[in-house]
């Protein structure tokens, strides 16, 4: 694990995930009767892999994630002399379909970041406490929230440890740090930058507790703490039904800001860039998402056309 987060710079997340994948493959050469992974021939570790799908019931992509941690692991074994060759070479990576990202409107996206707002009076005045401040305006957060989302295509990981000082109003653009540690620079729309302003500066300090937990984070829980990833598809979720959206998750609005962008004509290097994707393969997904966009760029710069 040290040699994946130093060597190969991989994300937090990518290294839980390649940790429970080593241990999985280590339970199952065990019940095997080995007792170290150097062991294993490659008829082992194809068993495994046909376990990942019959017996378990993994998904395509699932299995090619736990592909990848078995050839890193016995790779890492070769490099340190363990082992001569490698047994996980053969194995090969299975077929994944590619599934299209589920997309909103621009006006369901619209109706999904404008739904935080304040609550009613009377339920105002019924949550107050006699003697008390008022609760913080926690709907100022989620619109906040929900604008950078959908504003700058960011991962919930992304947005949850995005820093006040990667916060840069005065330019437009905030810093984030995405997988493997790498950073970019995203613009951000006039309007998502306004709603962060007035979250910083009406909603943030009442949520600081002054136990200097909140680690300089933007976004923060009721209780001072840095919001997680999950409360993040919660605040999502919450408010996706509120606007009368369905199967909508933060995901949904880093697709939708891609797709939109492309379909008002944008380069799709440029949307590589924004979204930090390291393979352009990865972003040309959100192409087949609007076919008439395609149709109609061919139909007005091809020659023959």
């Amino acid at each position: 694990m040290a040699y994946l987060r130093v060597e190969c710079g991989l994300a937090a997340n990518t290294l839980s995930a390649y940790r429970r994948d080593a241990l999985d493959l280590l339970h199952d050469l065990a019940e095997a009767g080995l007792a170290s992974p150097e062991e294993a021939t490659p008829e082992h570790l194809a068993a495994h892999a046909r376990s990942l799908k019959a017996d378990r019931a993994m998904e395509a992509s699932s299995v090619i994630r736990h592909l990848a941690t078995i050839r890193v692991l016995y790779r890492w074994l070769v490099v340190i002399g363990r082992l001569a060759s490698n047994p996980a070479d053969f194995l090969e990576t299975p077929h994944r379909w590619r599934r299209l990202p589920g997309v909103l409107s621009a006006r369901d996206a619209a109706a999904l970041v404008s739904a935080p707002r304040p609550p009613a009076k009377s339920t105002s005045a019924a949550n107050a406490t006699p003697g008390r401040p008022p609760p913080p305006p926690l709907w100022m957060r989620d619109r906040a929230l929900l604008e950078l989302l959908y504003a700058s295509g960011l991962r919930a990981s992304e947005a949850v440890t995005l820093g006040l000082a990667e916060f840069r109003p005065e330019i437009g653009t905030v810093r984030v740090t995405g997988k493997g540690s790498k950073q970019r620079l995203v613009p951000v729309h006039a309007r998502a930058m306004a709603a962060i302003r007035d979250y910083l500066h009406e909603c943030r300090p009442l949520l600081l507790k002054g136990d200097a937990k909140d680690k300089g984070r933007v976004f923060l829980s009721a209780r001072g703490r840095p919001l997680t990833r999950a409360s993040v598809w919660s605040i999502v979720s919450r408010w996706a039904k509120a606007a009368g959206l369905r199967h909508t998750h933060p995901h949904t609005l880093r697709h939708s800001f891609a797709t939109h962008l492309l379909v008002g004509g944008a380069d799709l290097r440029v949307v590589q860039e924004l979204l930090g994707h390291a393979d352009i393969g990865t972003t040309e997904v959100y192409t087949h998402v609007d076919r008439t966009r395609l149709k109609d760029v061919h139909r007005s710069f091809h020659p023959r056309a």
